[in-house]
């Protein structure tokens, strides 16, 4: 069985977290972070991530209300996902996240204390853990 490789992304108005996982291990590292203005990226980067990691599959977070209702953001994030496919033909998958940003922020804690919680940081391992419950929700 081939190990798939997966590409996740924390959508955010200012910036869009990156992680990278394999499916084989059900896990993920963080990338980077991408400056979106007023949640557009440049698409030339998300296309050199695209070429650079050959994903099989790109997993973009749905920020959900608690209830799981949608709201402005979970459209934005949605629209995203459909761009990259419209644009790369690459496949895409959503993943609720309504926890992954305190998880994030709770995970980087551990790491390394206050120091770690730079924003940049936290949007990378937000899409890491995007990665990681969308391989948990496989099996």
């Amino acid at each position: 069985m081939m190990s798939k490789t997966i590409l996740g992304f924390d959508f955010g108005t200012k910036s869009i977290g990156v992680a990278v996982g394999q499916e084989i291990t059900g896990s993920a590292q963080p990338l980077l972070s991408l400056k979106a203005n007023d949640g557009v990226p440049d698409w030339n980067l998300i296309e050199a991530l695209l070429q650079e990691w050959q994903p099989d599959m790109v997993v973009v977070g749905l920020p959900l209300n608690m209830d799981g209702t949608e709201q402005e953001m979970t459209q934005r994030a949605r629209k995203f996902a459909n761009r990259i496919h419209g644009r790369f033909g690459v496949a895409v998958a959503t993943q609720d996240e309504r926890l992954t940003t305190t998880d994030a922020k709770a995970r980087l804690f551990e790491l390394g204390g206050f120091k770690a919680l730079g924003k940049s940081k936290v949007d990378a391992v937000s899409a890491v853990l995007i990665i990681e419950s969308f391989f948990e929700n496989q099996y």
